[in-house]
């Protein structure tokens, strides 16, 4: 596949999603989403409509009453929502977590849990890998789960877990042999899918965290937190490689909801830049407004490309780890970039409340950073893509 267009043999179906999801997010216009970011409140009710639409069960299959949509159709959930001025991060690892479950859950597994998450009974929304002491060095994490009996016993701690205070189940990856008996670097961590409404404030304990934009994050605490041995998702001790193919998956969609935002600065600058005259006329009509916009459409673009392809190697079940991270680095510099010209377009409106760019701008900032630093894609690339020296 090409990515310069999106697959001809679907562009009908995924074109009618677009419609359906614009359609869908015309109900929860800006002074919805101020009113959640005034509040730190949870955007339930989008989350319930995106939900009833069936649009967050996009990547289960029909087997297990999901809609069985490929990552193009998913990516461009994902864009449209975020194109509309709405934030999919309240409910996106219900799509990205699936692959962990889906290619390496056990049959009995997929059955329990897959039609009840399709039909919006439950909610798979929370992603525990991330540790305050090791970060993105995953393979440093210390929390541990010891087998005892038909259980494991889980102690420790993540950080920036999102969502967590509005999910029933949690991936959780956990270390179950010490790193210093470990074969490789990469064996010994294990994955748990984690029933929460059996083991909070019995075990779990999550404490929410104030951050710059309404992201609804938190840290957890285990504290003897006991996990059925059943909900073990494939072999113990593989679970890094597991975890793997679902970071593949957050990045694509989450670098095409940062295409979303770009569209969304630039639609807005350019129609604030139509209007606002100033000087007996439009300041669209200058060259130092009009590059800067035109600017970051051009980088959008380019990196709009570079998602689909990302995405189509995933449909097509290629190695698409490179392409994933280039996705992930190019969209969420390109969103910033027009973040930033539209904050500027607009001058000292672009921090009025009322505009929705001031929130906007806070929420795309995140992505510099989140789930995965610039830096290490671009560690990941020189030693993965151009064969240089392992840095780290």
């Amino acid at each position: 596949m090409s990515g310069q267009t999106e697959d001809l043999s679907d562009a009908g179906e995924i074109a009618a999603i677009r419609e359906a999801v614009r359609a869908l997010c015309a109900d929860f216009p800006g002074d919805y989403w101020r009113e959640c970011d005034r509040t730190r409140a949870y955007p339930a009710a989008f989350v319930a409509a995106l939900t009833k639409a069936g649009f967050l069960a996009a990547l289960i299959p029909e087997a297990y009453g999901g809609s069985g949509l490929s990552m193009r159709a998913a990516a461009a959930i994902m864009e449209e929502i975020h194109a509309a001025g709405c934030n999919g991060a309240a409910c996106h690892a219900q799509m990205y977590t699936m692959g962990t479950l889906l290619r390496h859950g056990s049959e009995a597994q997929k059955r329990e849990y897959l039609p009840a998450i399709a039909r919006g009974e439950l909610r798979l929304q929370a992603f525990g890998v991330t540790e305050p002491t090791s970060g993105t060095d995953t393979l440093s994490l210390r929390t541990t789960a010891v087998r005892e009996g038909d259980a494991y016993v889980v102690n420790g701690q993540k950080i920036w877990t999102s969502r967590a205070e509005y999910s029933d189940l949690m991936l959780l990856l956990a270390r179950t042999t010490p790193r210093e008996k470990a074969k490789t670097r990469t064996e010994g961590l294990s994955v748990f899918l984690v029933d929460m409404r059996t083991v909070r404030d019995r075990g779990l304990t999550i404490r929410p965290i104030r951050t710059m934009m309404n992201h609804a994050t938190t840290e957890v605490f285990f504290d003897n937190m006991r996990v059925p041995a059943a909900n073990l998702i494939g072999e113990e001790g593989r679970g890094f490689r597991y975890i793997l193919s679902g970071m593949n998956a957050e990045r694509i969609l989450i670098a095409a909801e940062c295409i979303g935002d770009a569209k969304w600065f630039i639609e807005r600058a350019t129609s604030y830049a139509k209007e606002r005259v100033l000087f007996g006329r439009p300041i669209g009509q200058n060259q130092g407004v009009q590059f800067p916009v035109a600017r970051a459409y051009a980088q959008m673009r380019a990196a709009e490309l570079m998602v689909r392809e990302a995405a189509g190697r995933y449909d097509a079940g290629a190695d698409c780890g490179a392409e994933a991270n280039m996705a992930k680095l190019l969209a969420a510099d390109a969103s910033w970039t027009a973040a930033d010209m539209c904050v500027q377009t607009h001058g000292g409106f672009g921090f009025a409340e009322e505009y929705d760019v001031e929130r906007k701008f806070r929420e795309t900032r995140l992505y510099q950073v989140a789930p995965i630093s610039t830096n290490l894609i671009l560690s990941y690339l020189a030693e993965h893509v151009l064969g240089l020296p392992r840095s780290y």
